[in-house]
């Protein structure tokens, strides 16, 4: 972490950036460049996240000589969560490039929820006021054990065989925990949810609103008190946005495929984005992102060493524990 931070801090155009850091992900370097990849080893390929974090200038030399990596490994990369710069580097470079999603953000020097398009959401939150929520931010050491309860409740809820997703997402813990943010709601002095920020760095920088979690029977509203409540504050720190990060199979749109692309891949996302909540609940997400008025989204992309192939999709969804 000591190294990868500043890195990030100084090449991190991404606003999930910050993820890079995730407990279980390696680093590809080169002696005598300043940048990284952030990767994993997932069966015959490397999964690669966020694009290369170096100066626009070196990465094509990053992204080069993490090929020939890979190569001697006898492996392919494919590179998950690349932002639009990402993905003209490595189509350039040979990759084939299709669009998997979108991320979303919110300006807050004007951030507000007055006005009537955020009547619903205003309704929600004064909802969980009057059932007696305070939210408050607080250090994790303090409240770490409770909010493994509510992960662990949270978890059995979604059903026996639902798994954890990792790698897209951030974590708690560890030496990267006294950078986050954490805010809860309480209710009689007990968290009943909580959210997670990391820090965003680039030209829109500010906070990420990463994990969140809250107990099933809990009133409605609640995650939306703390999400208003974290904003409020960051505005008045001066933070310039809150995103909400990114999230697979939406804001597909075939204007943002770029030459080249699958048009097998594209439809494969087209289907998850209709019939794939089992793999990933994208709808849920975008509704609760939608709700709080973001910019038009940002595409995504995947990018494949060597052509597109229904494989290196699978092992994405593996190493996020996504099936």
């Amino acid at each position: 972490m000591d190294r990868a931070l500043p890195v990030l801090e100084k090449y991190g155009e991404n606003a999930s950036a910050f993820l890079a850091l995730n407990a279980g992900n390696e680093f590809f370097t080169l002696p005598d460049e300043d940048g990284l990849i952030a990767y994993r080893r997932a069966g015959r390929y490397l999964v690669q996240f966020g694009g290369v974090f170096a100066a626009p200038e070196r990465q094509p030399v990053l992204l080069r000589e993490f090929r020939a990596a890979a190569a001697r490994e006898r492996r392919r990369i494919v590179g998950v969560q690349l932002q639009r710069a990402d993905a003209e580097l490595y189509r350039a470079a040979g990759f084939t490039i299709n669009q998997v999603g979108a991320s979303y953000s919110v300006p807050l020097p004007d951030f507000s929820l007055r006005g009537s398009k955020f009547v619903k959401l205003r309704n929600k939150i004064s909802r969980a006021g009057r059932s007696g929520l305070e939210v408050r931010e607080v250090d994790f050491a303090a409240y770490a054990d409770r909010i493994a309860a509510i992960d662990r409740t949270w978890l059995r809820a979604k059903g026996r065989h639902v798994k954890e997703i990792e790698f897209l997402v951030g974590q708690l813990g560890g030496p990267a925990q006294r950078l986050r943010r954490l805010f809860v709601g309480l209710l009689d002095g007990e968290p009943v949810a909580y959210i997670s920020y990391s820090p965003a760095f680039g030209s829109r920088p500010g906070w990420l609103h990463d994990l969140s979690r809250r107990l099933p029977q809990t009133v409605p509203g609640v995650m939306e008190a703390v999400n208003a409540h974290a904003a409020g504050r960051f505005k008045e720190e001066g933070a310039g946005w809150l995103h909400f990060g990114f999230t697979p199979f939406t804001g597909l749109d075939p204007e943002h495929e770029l030459a080249g692309h699958s048009p097998l891949t594209a439809k494969f996302m087209r289907l998850l984005a209709e019939h794939g909540g089992a793999v990933y609940p994208a709808q849920t997400q975008l509704a609760y992102k939608e709700k709080w008025a973001p910019e038009p989204a940002l595409p995504e992309y995947l990018a494949f060493d060597g052509g597109a192939r229904l494989g290196a999709i699978w092992q994405i969804l593996r190493v996020t524990k996504s099936v």
